[in-house]
C-alpha cells in the first residue's frame, strides 16, 4: 500500500525523535489526527486549547529537543501563533502540522467556516512567515522534498517550520522524488581553523579568562562540547539570566550569576575585570544584561555563536559552533585557578515565622530542590527570584525570559513532565499567569504526572505594578480565585492542595507534599508587594531597562 502524505511526514518527525505530538483536534485537521492515533509508534497529547499546546510543545522541545503539534486552519492555528512566536523568539525546534481545507475548495474560493469568507486561504499561511524559519502547503508532488527542506531547516536554525496539509492531499499517496534527506551543515575548513588558531591564542595568553555560556548551548546540543571545554581549559564562568543551567551549577568552576550591575557586585567585578570574556551561545537582551547595566568591552569578548564568531570587530562565518568548541578543547592551555573566584552564594538561607517575606519564600524553595529537579518559573516574579537559586547536580531552570509571555508557565510545565515523567516536575506560578491557562493542569492528571505545584497570591500582577508608574493602579488588579480548590474542578481527584499564609504553613505542606505519591498544589498567599530583590532593582532601573 502506498504510503500518503501525511503518513511520510509522520514517519519522518518519529525518524527524528517525535513520538509525542500535542495540539487541538479541529476537522480540516482530521486527516492529521486520525494518522496519529492509527500509528502505534505515535501518542496524541490532547491539550485544552491551542495555545496551551503550543507552550507545552514548546517546552517539551526544550527538554527533548524538538518537537510537534498539530491545530486546525485559521481559528487553531491563530491561536497557537504566540506560542509558536515565542518558540521562534527563544529558537526552539517545534514542526507545526495545520490541517487546511481540501485543495478544490481552495481553487474554488469558496466561502467556509474558519475563514474571513472572502476567499482567501493564505492569509494565515502568510501571517506565519515571521514566526517559522520555513513553512510549505504539502501536497503528493512535493511532500517528500518539501519535507526534507523543513526538516533541515528547522534543525539548521532550531526555529519553527509550518507544514501545511490540505485534507484531501493529507490522505493521498505521495508522488515518489528522487528527493534526499538533506546533508547536515558543515563548517567551511579552512575558516574553521583560522578561528580555532585565532581563539585559542587569545585563551591561551589571556592572564584572566571568564567564559559566559547561553541558552544556545542547549538549542543546538552542543553543552557536552562546552562542559569539555571549560574542563579542558579550567575555565570559570558565570551565566545570565536566560542561561541558568546551561552548564550544571554543581561545576566547580560556577561563580555565579551576572546580571550586570543590579546584583553580586562581587561576579560583576570577576566577569568585567576578566581581560577576555568567552560568550559561548549568549543573547545580549534586556534582561541579560540587566537593564543594559552590563558593562563588557567588546574587544576583549570572543562570541561563538551558532553559525559565526565574533571576535573584537573581526567576523568569522560559516562555521559551527560545535566544531568551534571540539576543536579548541585539544588545544587550549589548562589554566591555574584564578584566586579572585566569587563562591557561589546562592539565595541566603534564612529562617521565618509569620506571614511570608519573599527573603524565606524563595529560601525555602531553594531548600526544598533536589538533584535532577525539572524546575518550570513563570515570567517575572517568580523566575527573577529564583534565578538565583542554588540549582543541585542534574537539575534544570526553565522560563521564557526573551519571549517573556505570561501564562506559558503552567503548560510548559506539562510538557516538561511529559517529556521526562520519571524526573521531578516543579511549577512555580504567579497567580495572573496562572489564570491564563490553568486548565492544563487537568492534563498532568490525565496522563499520570505528579507535579508539586506552587501558586503565588499576590493579589495582583505584581511585576506589572513593579514596572508600571502606580503600581496600584486598578489594571493590576485581579479577581480572587480560590486556587486550592481547582485541582479537584479540574480532574485531579487524589491531590494533595494547601492554601498557607505563614511561614510555618509553607513548611508544613512542602513536607506533606514530598512524603506523598501523588501530586501537589500549594497556593501561598502574600501581601501585594512581596518580591525578589532582582525585581526591586529593575523598579529602580526603569530607565536603563526600556532605553534601548
Amino acid at each position: 500500500m502506498s504510503t500518503t502524505v501525511i503518513e511520510y511526514v509522520l514517519s519522518r518527525l518519529y525518524d527524528l525523535g517525535i513520538h509525542d505530538i500535542f495540539g487541538v483536534p479541529g476537522d480540516y485537521a482530521f486527516p492529521i489526527e486520525d494518522a496519529i492515533c492509527v500509528d502505534e509508534r505515535l501518542r496524541w497529547i490532547g491539550n485544552c486549547n491551542e495555545l496551551n499546546a503550543a507552550y507545552a510543545a514548546d517546552a517539551y522541545a526544550r527538554t527533548h529537543g524538538l518537537a510537534a503539534l498539530s491545530t486546525t486552519f485559521g481559528v487553531g492555528e491563530l491561536s497557537a501563533i504566540n506560542g509558536i512566536a515565542g518558540a521562534c523568539a527563544e529558537s526552539v525546534t517545534l514542526f507545526h502540522l495545520v490541517g487546511m481545507p481540501a485543495s478544490h475548495v481552495q481553487a474554488a474560493g469558496a466561502c467556509v467556516h474558519h475563514t474571513l469568507g472572502n476567499g482567501d486561504f493564505t492569509s494565515f499561511y502568510e501571517a506565519t512567515d515571521s514566526f517559522v524559519c520555513a513553512r510549505a502547503i504539502l501536497t503528493p508532488e512535493n511532500c517528500i522534498a518539501e519535507t526534507e527542506r523543513l526538516i533541515e531547516a528547522a534543525l539548521r536554525y532550531r526555529k519553527p517550520v509550518y507544514m501545511g496539509f490540505p485534507s484531501d492531499y493529507a490522505m493521498m499517496p505521495i508522488v515518489a522524488d528522487t528527493a534526499q534527506p538533506a546533508a547536515e551543515p558543515v563548517s567551511d575548513p579552512q575558516i574553521l581553523n583560522e578561528v580555532i588558531d585565532v581563539i585559542a591564542e587569545r585563551l591561551n595568553n589571556s592572564d584572566s579568562v571568564c567564559a559566559l555560556p547561553g541558552i544556545y548551548l542547549v538549542r543546538h546540543g552542543v553543552q557536552q562540547e562546552a562542559t569539555a571545554l571549560i574542563d579542558a581549559a579550567n575555565l570559570p564562568f558565570a551565566t545570565m539570566i536566560m542561561d541558568k543551567c546551561v552548564i550544571d551549577e554543581s561545576h566547580p568552576n560556577y561563580v555565579g550569576m551576572y546580571v550586570g550591575q543590579l546584583m553580586d557586585q562581587r561576579v560583576r567585578q570577576f566577569v568585567e575585570s576578566s581581560d577576555c570574556v568567552l560568550k559561548i551561545g549568549t543573547i545580549m537582551s534586556d534582561l541579560n544584561t540587566g537593564a543594559y547595566t552590563s558593562h563588557l568591552d567588546e574587544a576583549q569578548c570572543i562570541s561563538v555563536e551558532p553559525t559565526s564568531v565574533h571576535i573584537g570587530k573581526s567576523v568569522y562565518e560559516n562555521v559551527l559552533m560545535k566544531d568551534v568548541l571540539s576543536g579548541l578543547i585539544g588545544r587550549v592551555t589548562r589554566r591555574a585557578r584564578r584566586h579572585d573566584m566569587p563562591p557561589v552564594q546562592g539565595i541566603p538561607v534564612v529562617s521565618g515565622s509569620g506571614k511570608l517575606t519573599a527573603e524565606y519564600l524563595y529560601s525555602r524553595w531553594q531548600q526544598m530542590l533536589k538533584p535532577n529537579d525539572l524546575l518550570v518559573a513563570e515570567t517575572g516574579t517568580t523566575s527573577m527570584g529564583l534565578a538565583f537559586a542554588k540549582m543541585p547536580q542534574g537539575a534544570m531552570f526553565y522560563q521564557q525570559t526573551l519571549w517573556g509571555s505570561i501564562g506559558w508557565a503552567t503548560p510548559a510545565a506539562f510538557g516538561v513532565a511529559m517529556a521526562e515523567p520519571e524526573k521531578r516536575t516543579i511549577l512555580i506560578t504567579g497567580e495572573g499567569s496562572h489564570q491564563m491557562t490553568v486548565q492544563e493542569i487537568g492534563q498532568f492528571y490525565r496522563f499520570g504526572l505528579k507535579p508539586l505545584i506552587f501558586v503565588v497570591n499576590n493579589d495582583g500582577y505584581l511585576v506589572e505594578r513593579m514596572l508600571c508608574k502606580d503600581g496600584d493602579i486598578y489594571y493590576n488588579d485581579l479577581t480572587q480565585w480560590n486556587y486550592s480548590q481547582l485541582p479537584a474542578g479540574l480532574g485531579c481527584r487524589d491531590w494533595f492542595t494547601a492554601r498557607v499564609t505563614t511561614c510555618e504553613a509553607l513548611d508544613e505542606a512542602i513536607r506533606h507534599a514530598e512524603a506523598g505519591d501523588c501530586g501537589a498544589y500549594i497556593e501561598v498567599v502574600t501581601d501585594k508587594y512581596v518580591t525578589s530583590e532582582l525585581l526591586e532593582k529593575l523598579h529602580g532601573a526603569l530607565t536603563s531597562l526600556y532605553s534601548a
